[in-house]
């Protein structure tokens, strides 16, 4: 059975498998093997899998100063010459953009909730929770963007994207439980968190078929060895 790698930014077991959300049932309908890891501490993972997934992350993607950072960057340098599928999401996203000669800074305003996206994608309204944006690595696919910027990007066997496809009412739960206070106040007067809870338990079904057919393509567009 092919095996896929999940790299989560968290060390707590529990909260390591609430991350991937939706992602981990994809993954085991389209014959997968999961398993969830991290480079905090200075852990190696595994680099034998057959796909690796990269989830979102609090830090930014251009933040050197992270001891883990430069190991993960390097990791994905590594799965791509490999020719190892790689998708990411947001941070991952970044990071992955990163790694393939893209960058990452501060986005022209932040995006959280969900949002309207133009391009190739199975559907046009994903949740967002972003301050940071990643620009088209060299000789990629521009997969989907909007007014903010790239959105997804596709090149060889990878798929980077900004958005999180993986949200249900327990994953947004497991990002609120990590906020400071001063943070989770910051984002209450500026938008509507109660809304944004409320779609995401209105639409779970809906997103968790959406982040099926996402998977399915990305999966689609690897080629067979």
């Amino acid at each position: 059975m092919a095996r896929a790698l999940i790299v989560v930014h968290e060390t707590d077991p529990v909260r390591q498998r609430r991350i991937p959300g939706t992602i981990l049932p994809a993954l085991s309908e389209l014959g997968f093997t999961v398993e969830i890891d991290t480079h905090f501490g200075g852990n190696a993972v595994r680099e034998d899998a057959d796909l690796v997934v990269v989830m979102g992350s609090a830090h930014a993607a251009y933040d050197d100063s992270l001891p883990w950072l430069a190991t993960e960057l390097e990791f994905l340098r590594r799965m791509d010459a490999a020719g190892t599928p790689v998708l990411g999401v947001c941070f991952g996203g970044q990071a992955l953009s990163r790694a393939l000669g893209g960058t990452v800074a501060r986005a022209a305003r932040p995006e959280r909730g969900f949002v309207e996206l133009q391009g190739d994608l199975p559907a046009h309204r994903w949740m967002e929770f972003h301050y940071d944006a990643f620009t088209l690595p060299p000789g990629a696919d521009l997969v989907a963007r909007n007014e903010t910027g790239v959105q997804a990007f596709r090149k060889g066997p990878h798929l980077g994207l900004q958005f999180h496809p993986e949200i249900t009412p327990d994953v947004f739960a497991t990002w609120r439980e990590s906020w400071p206070p001063e943070f989770a106040a910051a984002v209450a007067a500026e938008v509507d968190v109660a809304a944004i809870s409320a779609e995401i338990e209105t639409r779970a079904d809906e997103l968790a078929a959406q982040c099926r057919t996402l998977l399915a393509r990305f999966c689609a567009h690897i080629p067979s060895s």
